[in-house]
């Protein structure tokens, strides 16, 4: 699917543009805040093909669709308004209180800096290297540029972090910027150094270095987008375009240089640490529930309550102790889904976890907790196991971050420092986290997913062996409906051809009846699909709608048992069509030769409407008619 038909699909999804108040995108999600959730078809999305998953955390609903995320969203700007920057927005009709609250807003703040934070971070880290080994001295020209390249981020975060804030409360992104460079404008970092006593009014200033600050800017735009509004519903519309911006910066820059600033520093020092505190007083101990619990935090969305803490860390600090211990978790994770490639015979899963795997080596892991291992439960609890020993196995080692980035083979540079040190013991947790994670997962085990089709097919092949087919066969419609393309089919299983050649319909009257005279060869317990064999030999799978077997048989009525000697038009069986759609899946009804290899060729007699008992199908045997 192109990413533009998923983006037009995932907007019409989540009930349309005129639902959307907001959107950002972090590594694999696209962070929806919705006016009204309930207008968002939650089982549709989780059907439509490109998404993995679909969560509802921190008042945002989430739409997980992997590495493809930035183009996805890059597609709904183009084919909507979604992400033009506009003050009058109009607010959801309900927001996310207490912890939810807290969550939505620091991930809608931060998700828009992961990449080019990632980014960064990788650069920072083979700078690190680099100087380190000897191979670039930081005193030579070369080095300096290229570390202004990785360190301008986290020097000027107050300024990202001001347009980041400003949308997310609706506020004016460059009156935020003006407010945020006065905190790190060089007059005023100079005062600090200087140590030159400094007052507002006679007021007292507590200097500060802002530079790569995280609470205070924050604090300083919600507070300035609140002041914004009252401003423009007093100010006449007149003056208001330059007199609101005047008296934000008279007002909010002091403000913030004698309230938010400090408070803002002392409480991420604060906060920070306690947590160093806590490794400090135990690294094993800290370091394994760090490994066993981040990535339960990421689907909860609780992480990212620590990404200031780590970002405070590195920028006060110049290191941080706690977030190694998190890619124990990611590398974990990691391995229970290359265990569950290993062990499933479900060639659909296994090349859903081979690639999941692969995806999360790079610190990418929403593919593989919400496409493998959490729904088939042991392996994820596997994976909480081995991020606690690798875990446990960081922490003791005392290793560090030096810069910021999501945990991955590429971000490992961030975490050697001067000498190395702390740098093996990561090496020996990762690896051991994705060992322990992949055996546990492999010995566990999981109840492994059934292929209908290799069902179906195990069915078929205990037919007579043929080699070709010796009379053409006519396969008359068991469905009334409009014709669609086999390949249009959102299932690959059938759309790829896998399981034989054939066409689908778009049912219009829920009843399939027999193509042709012959017998039930297979009928599903679920009822949502059968077989029957011809009397001379065509094998033909009727499968009604994509991923039915989920519905456990509801609204479904079978007329058959296998072993049924049926005629062509004999009711089969009989389905739903509105309640299965209501239920949120497709309808669209792959018809399968599933012995299409018998045939010479298959050839689609009909196009656009057609009845039942209309010609279908014609299966040429190759052999010489008489």
């Amino acid at each position: 699917m192109s990413q533009q038909k998923l983006a037009k699909e995932i907007v019409e999804l989540v009930g349309g543009e005129k639902n959307v108040v907001s959107l950002v995108h972090c590594a694999t999600r696209l962070r929806f805040v919705l006016k009204d959730d309930s207008k968002a078809d939650k089982a549709k999305l989780e059907k439509t093909d490109g998404v993995i998953a679909v969560k509802e955390n921190g008042g945002q609903f989430q739409v997980v669709v992997g590495n493809k995320v930035p183009e996805v969203y890059s597609a709904i700007g183009e084919i909507s308004n979604i992400l033009n920057d506009s003050s009058d927005k109009e607010k959801p009709k309900k927001s996310a209180k207490g912890l939810g609250g807290i969550i939505d807003v620091i991930s809608s703040i931060f998700a828009p800096l992961l990449g080019v934070m990632a980014g960064a971070g990788i650069l920072k880290g083979l700078l690190l290297i680099a100087s380190n080994v000897g191979w670039l001295e930081t005193t030579e020209t070369t080095y300096i540029i290229l570390y202004a390249a990785s360190d301008s981020l986290f020097y000027f975060l107050p300024l990202l972090l001001a347009v980041t804030t400003a949308r997310k409360f609706q506020g004016n992104a460059f009156v935020a910027l003006t407010i945020a460079g006065a905190l790190i404008y060089p007059t005023i970092v100079t005062l600090k150094t200087e140590g030159t006593p400094t007052d507002f009014f006679g007021i007292p200033v507590i200097l500060m270095s802002y530079s790569s600050t995280v609470i205070p800017i924050i604090l300083a735009v919600i507070v300035m987008s609140k002041l914004e509004k009252f401003f423009n519903k007093t100010l006449h519309d007149s003056v208001k375009n330059f007199v609101t911006p005047l008296f934000l910066l008279v007002i909010m820059v002091p403000l913030t240089l004698l309230v938010f600033g400090p408070i803002g520093v002392y409480t991420g020092n604060a906060i920070a640490a306690a947590l160093v505190a806590a490794f400090g007083f135990s690294p094993l101990i800290a370091g394994a529930i760090m490994g066993a619990t981040w990535q339960l935090l990421v689907i909860f969305g609780i992480h990212w309550g620590l990404v200031p803490v780590f970002i405070n860390n590195v920028a006060v600090h110049g290191r941080d102790g706690v977030k190694p211990a998190a890619a124990a978790s990611i590398f974990a994770q990691t391995g229970a889904a290359f265990g569950v490639m290993l062990k499933t015979k479900n060639k659909k899963l296994k090349t859903l976890a081979g690639s999941s795997t692969l995806t999360a080596l790079f610190g990418i892991t929403e593919p593989a907790i919400y496409g493998v291992t959490l729904p088939l439960k042991r392996p994820f609890i596997a994976g909480v196991i081995g991020g606690a020993v690798g875990g446990a196995i960081i922490g003791q080692a005392g290793t560090q971050a030096f810069a910021s980035g999501a945990p991955g083979l590429l971000t490992l540079p961030i975490f050697y420092g001067p000498g190395g040190q702390g740098f093996p013991g990561l090496i020996l947790g990762i690896t051991v986290s994705f060992v322990v994670s992949a055996v546990l997962t492999y010995i566990m085990g999981f109840k492994d997913p059934v292929e209908e089709e290799a069902t179906t097919a195990t069915v078929t092949e205990e037919a007579p062996a043929r080699t070709l087919a010796v009379a053409d066969e006519q396969v008359f419609s068991p469905i009334e409906g409009t014709i669609v393309s086999l390949t249009e089919v959102p299932d690959p299983a059938f759309s790829s051809g896998a399981m034989g050649d054939g066409i689908a319909i778009e049912p219009t009257i829920g009843r399939v009846v027999a193509p042709f005279d012959g017998t039930v060869t297979v009928a599903f317990k679920k009822k949502h699909a059968l077989a029957v064999v011809s009397d001379t030999g065509a094998e033909i799978l009727v499968h009604v709608g994509v991923d039915t077997v989920k519905l456990d048989g509801q609204h479904f009525t079978s007329h058959i048992q296998e072993g049924d000697r049926v005629k062509a038009g004999d009711l089969l069986l009989e389905f739903d069509i509105a309640q299965i759609k209501a239920a949120g899946y497709h309808t669209v009804t792959p018809i399968i030769v599933t012995n299409s290899a018998n045939y010479e060729k298959v050839v689609p007699m009909a196009t656009g409407q057609v009845q039942t008992q209309e010609a279908l199908l014609t299966l040429h045997s190759g052999q010489p008619q008489t």
